[in-house]
């Protein structure tokens, strides 16, 4: 046991090293980070939720970074690290700034579990902010913002700040492919929900845009099937290729908006975070990462759920890709901060001679 402690504490100490190694800037890049998504970006939304079951605030959640705070993971969210590597402070969420006195100045992260790009999505689970509400959630930040700065300052303020789209998770494993409760796999083909679910994205970040943002680092989908809940339902380690070709559809649709997005506001830039490329990267190559295990979670009951209140996770948790049936570790984070700030940091997501999609390469 002595021993497998000391190699995880290596381990640990490895990923810090990593994350030192990096030229964060002095002054943050950026004059504020506003965060839109799910469960992935989740620092404790729905927490204050009194009727959702999509809550994290609990142990062992958070067993490595500030306890539970309601974030679905052991520690930090990869949204947390790009915050860190950006020279921003962490963001609070929006539920707090509602509650007790907050700074917005620096952002705010509008996350929740559950949630997705339709509003039906996760109903089953109960309270959660769809990504609808979340954009609504961030016009009271704005009402907020309005009564700090003068009109002038508040438009280049915005026009200056990042933000942060991943969402659509949900979508797929709270939605389409639980049949037993939702329609939408009888109503819509792969393709056709697809297509319905980037119509209802893009409505959503030209409301962002309209309200004066510039600057959109928009995530796709991950390997789903890839992730132990899906694992579980098929073969022994195999990826559910069926569920990845539909994340697939939803991703190459999303990569022509951000193309056309590009085209039709030459004031602004918007870029493509291959999320699915990073994720499968790692997974296929886990050794070489450090990882261990990739086919179930630190802590939870297997590759069915998330984790049970006061259970007892892995020791070696820097070891795991997948803290529980859903959610990656903080190493995976991370690792995918990473990769998203590099390019972040090359591309300063200003203008560029290169105009149309521009990628964040695995």
């Amino acid at each position: 046991m002595e021993r497998q402690y000391i190699a995880w504490k290596v381990l640990f100490l490895a990923h810090l090293v990593l994350l030192e190694a990096i030229d964060v800037p002095e002054s943050p890049q950026f004059t504020a980070l506003f965060a839109f998504g799910d469960s992935l970006m989740d620092p404790g939304n729905n927490n204050y939720l009194v009727n959702s079951l999509a809550k994290a605030n609990y142990i062992p959640y958070g067993v490595d970074f500030q306890g539970p705070t309601g974030r679905f993971c052991n520690g930090r969210t990869l949204i947390d690290y790009l915050g860190y590597l950006l020279g921003l402070p962490l963001i609070p969420a929006y539920t707090t700034t509602i509650t007790i006195a907050t700074d917005i100045s620096k952002g705010v992260n509008y996350a929740s579990a559950a949630a997705g790009i339709l509003d039906e999505t996760g109903q089953t689970l109960g309270e959660r902010f769809s990504l609808n509400e979340q954009v609504q959630n961030f016009e009271d930040t704005l009402n907020q913002l309005k009564q700090q700065m003068e009109e002038q300052e508040l438009m280049y303020y915005l026009a200056k700040s990042l933000v942060v789209m991943n969402i659509g998770n949900n979508d797929y494993i709270n939605n389409y492919l639980l049949p037993s409760l939702y329609t939408t796999s009888s109503n819509y083909t792969p393709r056709d929900y697809a297509n319905l679910l980037i119509k209802h994205y893009s409505k959503q970040i030209l409301a962002l845009h309209g309200i004066g943002l510039r600057k959109f680092l928009l995530g796709g989908i991950g390997p789903l099937g890839c992730i132990p809940n899906q694992l579980g339902t098929g073969k022994a380690g195999k990826c559910d290729s069926h569920v990845n070709e539909m994340i697939g559809m939803f991703n190459s649709q999303l990569k022509d908006v951000v193309e056309q997005l590009n085209k039709n506001n030459t004031d602004s830039i918007f870029v493509y975070g291959n999320t699915f490329g990073g994720f499968t990267h790692i997974f296929n190559n886990a050794s070489a990462y450090g990882f261990e295990v990739k086919d179930i979670g630190c802590c939870g009951v297997g590759r069915r759920i998330t984790c049970l209140p006061l259970s007892v996770p892995c020791v070696n948790r820097d070891q795991y890709l997948f803290w529980d049936a859903f959610h990656p570790t903080q190493a995976v984070n991370q690792i995918l901060a990473n990769k998203a700030y590099s390019v972040v940091l090359k591309d300063n997501l200003e203008e560029s001679s290169a105009r149309g999609t521009n990628e964040l390469v695995s």
